[in-house]
């Protein structure tokens, strides 16, 4: 990122009555109890405190050197970064853990038993949390870019769920970031209106790019116990590039796109698109810079590079998320040009961001992976052989159901061929047969709206499944049919010994 001399700390905290409350990270972790529920920042890898969650790592490893116990429990708005999650799962410092996780630390000590790991849908987190489903939150720790004379919170680069930490936490502490440019200021949008049932009134946003709330967090001065400096960029959200798998199933959804737009199914002014993060996500971006749709919109939870490149070529219109993730390189051009991409992009509260309602009123187009898909249509996004939790469903389920046209994407094999990616039936579902709508591997894509559950199986096996493991799937859909009960054939003896066979030899192909 390019050198850039940081604002003094007066320059970023201009509310008078916060100053006497500044200190630095390690005095600020003595204020976090342990067994605290513990609401921080940060979505994707944005927009997470830098400096505290390592002091209240530090911390945690000399309790517990003194023979002490020191936990707490880690409620962000999606994943964050190794200075969060990896430097607390290190530690040992994580009970429990919500909603998202991507650090390998902090997976392997899910999946080992250490963490309580709670994964849910990204729309559901912040209502839970109001509802009182997750019991109270004792600190809220939300980085900031500045806070203003009044007293209001500048928002950094992600909003994620700190506007509702903000309201439901007893204490909060800030992380005021002085090296995100000031000048993001006013490129968010929260919005105060969202009330527990039955007070909840319509929110009024009719196109994706509507502001219908302020460019500030609120929050009540009397709780702030604590501001904390810090200096520091988010982590380079550098994903890899779209390879030929990916340029291909790309293809396949831009010709399906237009070929709907031809047959009247979709409006000549595109819908909004949302993209999940990854390569095959990027690559979809990639093809709309060369496609044949104008004006674009993007109604999403991360604005990844592949939308500043549609924005800067003028195909993309404006675009709405919660988070910004960016590779270097991007992120070092949304820096030089902050005035532009500020008119164009507005970042807003993840229960915004994934509200499924406004997802179905905008008709927005969703893409988003999997890990495999059955040849009925169920998707599992989630697990390893059904046990072992990868990163948890994210925003996917807010979209996937909720969305005009919902693509799910992945390779359609893995390991070197050792896996497939289309199988008799998945061993963990988190989307099922009912979410979904379009699948879409290299191999071709299966368009599987009206169609019966054998009708599917057919088209999914013929189009999306792997040659090597074609033939396997056509016998068991064959001898399955043979049974007794017709409307979704299984052998439920066979349904899962593909994953099976797996853990036991490495391979899901049948041994010699």
């Amino acid at each position: 990122m390019p050198a850039q001399a940081p604002d003094t700390l007066s320059d970023r905290v201009r509310y008078a009555d916060f100053h006497s409350r500044i200190m630095t990270a390690e005095q600020a972790a003595a204020l976090v109890p342990h067994g605290a529920n513990v609401g921080m920042s940060g979505f994707t890898g944005a927009g997470y405190p830098k400096a505290l969650p390592q002091a209240i790592a530090a911390r945690a490893t000399a309790e517990h050197a003194a023979g002490r116990p020191y936990r707490i429990n880690v409620w962000t708005g999606a994943s964050t970064a190794p200075e969060l999650d990896g430097a607390l799962a290190e530690a040992d410092a994580i009970g429990l853990r919500l909603p998202f996780n991507t650090d390998p630390r902090c997976r392997q000590k899910i999946n080992a038993g250490s963490i309580d790991f709670i994964d849910m849908h990204l729309s559901h987190v912040a209502q839970q949390a109001w509802f009182g489903f997750l019991g109270p939150m004792q600190v809220a720790v939300i980085e900031v870019l500045g806070v203003t004379e009044d007293g209001h919170l500048i928002p950094s680069t992600a909003v994620g769920n700190n506007k509702t930490w903000l309201e439901i936490a007893d204490r909060v502490i800030l992380e005021v970031n002085t090296r995100p440019p000031a000048e993001m200021a006013g490129m968010h949008d929260i919005y105060y209106g969202t009330a527990i049932p039955p007070r909840r009134v319509p929110i009024a946003l009719t196109h994706a790019d509507d502001r219908i709330g302020q460019p500030y967090l609120k929050v009540d001065p009397a709780k702030v116990i604590a501001v904390v400096p810090t200096h520091q960029g988010d982590r380079d959200n550098t994903f890899a590039q779209p390879d030929e798998n990916s340029n291909l199933i790309a293809a396949a959804i831009i010709d399906f796109l237009a070929h709907e737009m031809k047959a009247g199914r979709l409006p000549q002014e595109m819908l909004p698109i949302q993209s999940g993060v990854g390569n095959v996500a990027n690559a979809v971006l990639a093809g709309l810079l060369t496609g044949p749709f104008e004006n674009l919109l993007g109604f999403t939870e991360v604005l990844q590079d592949g939308m500043l490149d549609l924005l800067r070529a003028g195909k993309m219109s404006r675009a709405s998320a919660t988070a910004i993730s960016l590779s270097r390189t991007a992120y070092e051009d949304f820096e030089r040009n902050i005035g532009f991409y500020r008119d164009r992009i507005i970042l807003r509260p993840q229960e915004i961001s994934n509200h499924p309602e406004l997802v179905r009123r905008l008709g927005v187009i969703a893409m988003n992976s999997m890990i495999e898909a059955d040849i009925y249509g169920n998707i599992n996004s989630t697990h390893i052989m059904g046990s072992a939790m990868m990163n948890g469903i994210g925003g996917s389920g807010d979209f996937a159901r909720n969305g005009y046209l919902s693509f799910f994407v992945t390779p359609s094999v893995a390991k070197g061929g050792a896996i497939s990616c289309i199988v008799p039936m998945v061993s963990h579902v988190d989307h099922t047969e009912h979410d979904t709508q379009i699948i879409v591997t290299e191999q071709g894509l299966a368009d599987l709206r009206g169609l019966s559950p054998r009708q599917r199986a057919q088209v999914i096996i013929d189009r999306c499944a792997h040659p090597d493991y074609r033939p396997m799937l056509q016998d068991y859909f064959d001898r399955a049919r043979a049974g007794a009960a017709q409307h979704t054939p299984h052998l439920l003896g066979e349904a899962l010994s593909w994953h099976q066979r797996c853990l036991e030899t490495g391979s899901m192909r049948k041994q010699p």
